[in-house]
């Protein structure tokens, strides 16, 4: 690991400041303390993934169950509304002062439920929060962990829970709704609603300290059982237009443009788009721009950028009028 910079005498900030930060919720201050002590790439809460246990596989297909990643991506990569920000700032307090709350009999926020249409950043808040608690993020892949054989699917749910009792970790879940149908549905499978009631049974065993997140792109097919399993639950939408000049900023850091990002024209541009359509917009725009030898990004260039986007996207994700 890279040696970290000394701060020079009486010009940098405490580790005991940053942890009162911390303590406070403060934690885009703190971070910004940390850049000062250690350095652009020695941050404290973000050091390089440890050698991890083998992943578990899929007996039938052999398929890895889950996916390590290290988080790199953190608060200043994303907009959220006040409720959430509050939401989410308050499970990086708690997790930070879990011995504490240990002491009292108390456990920490430690199960997350996140809604929203699909590209509007679940994935993202998920790698924000591992990133701020300096932990492996996990994905877990449904489409290996559904099994054709019977039995197999719940046997491959314990196999990541197991495994999550190896370590700590932030464990998204992702598109939950594969196993959080609700167990009344006349339609399914039986053996789907066995799985169902075991993983239930599991999320209600288990013990570890992972911070266990599930994200759902049509949370009206949870079952009600399911929602009660979890601490809190976020909401999360397309931005709207007010927010979309505060995405641009965030997206375009370091990137020079002849135009206003909150004027009405742009904010068109990308009205009813998801958070990841406007990236991906982006990162084609500044892409032109770069290949063309500009110094600048213009209208012109994310206009076309939008319009190559829209034609790769499906008719039902196109943006509203």
């Amino acid at each position: 690991m890279p040696a970290r910079r000394r701060p020079a005498a009486n010009s940098a900030p405490s580790r005991s400041r940053i942890r009162e930060e911390r303590e406070k919720k403060h934690h885009l201050l703190a971070n910004d303390l940390e850049k000062i002590l250690y350095g652009e790439n020695g941050e404290a809460h973000s050091q390089p993934l440890l050698p991890l246990p083998e992943v578990p596989t899929d007996r039938e297909r052999e398929l890895p169950l889950l996916e390590v990643r290290e988080p790199v991506r953190s608060f200043s990569d994303i907009i959220l509304t006040p409720e959430n920000r509050d939401t989410i700032e308050n499970v990086l307090h708690e997790q930070g002062r879990r011995n504490l709350l240990g002491t009292y009999g108390l456990k920490p926020i430690s199960r997350l439920l996140l809604c929203g249409p699909p590209d509007c950043g679940k994935t993202l808040r998920a790698e924000v929060l591992a990133t701020e608690l300096g932990l492996p993020l996990l994905l877990i892949r449904f489409d290996a962990v559904v099994s054709s054989f019977l039995g197999e699917t719940a046997a491959n749910l314990r196999k990541v829970f197991d495994y999550l009792d190896g370590g700590r970790y932030v464990a998204l879940f992702d598109e939950f709704d594969a196993i959080g149908k609700e167990r009344e549905d006349a339609s399914e499978h039986g053996e789907l609603r066995r799985v169902v009631s075991g993983y239930l049974q599991m999320m209600d065993s288990y013990r570890g300290s992972s911070l266990i997140v599930a994200a759902s792109n049509h949370e009206g097919m949870l079952g009600r059982a399911l929602w009660r399993r979890f601490d809190e639950v976020l909401f999360f939408e397309r931005p709207t237009d007010a927010e979309i000049p505060e995405l641009l900023k965030v997206k375009l850091r370091g990137i020079r443009s002849d135009f206003e990002l909150d004027s009405d024209d742009v904010v068109e541009i990308f009205h009813g788009m998801a958070h990841a359509d406007i990236e991906r917009v982006l990162i084609r725009a500044i892409k032109f721009m770069v290949l063309a030898g500009r110094e600048f990004l213009s209208m012109e260039i994310v206009e076309k950028a939008s319009a190559k986007e829209s034609k790769r996207r499906p008719i039902v994700e196109q943006r509203a009028d």
